[in-house]
């Protein structure tokens, strides 16, 4: 499993990539079909708090999942769109046992 990282309109630090990596082993528990990663972050233009975005896009087998978030941190939005891609594809992998 490949794992993209990329930072718009601003520069990541090491600890927030590393941050990404360990978070994105974490879903391949819940799904072992997972090809690649794409890991997007950026920092909106807004003056609200809430302004760091992060959007996973996972590739599978026929198919690919995307989750999009923001939130007060890079990490907090990264740990919400890890958390809702692993509900996504538990789903998924529960209607491929149904299915047979």
């Amino acid at each position: 499993m490949n794992v993209n990282f990329q930072s718009v309109n601003y520069t990541a630090d090491i600890k927030l990539v590393e941050f990404t990596q360990k978070r994105i082993e974490k879903i391949a528990q819940f799904y072992d079909q997972i090809v690649d990663v794409f890991v997007y972050t950026k920092v909106e233009n807004s003056s609200d708090k809430i302004n760091k975005f992060a959007e996973l896009k996972i590739g599978i087998p026929d198919d690919d999942v995307i989750v999009k978030k923001k939130a007060r941190s890079f990490e907090e939005a990264i740990n919400h769109a890890a958390d809702s891609a692993e509900r996504v594809l538990k789903r998924r992998k529960e209607k491929q046992r149904l299915l047979g």
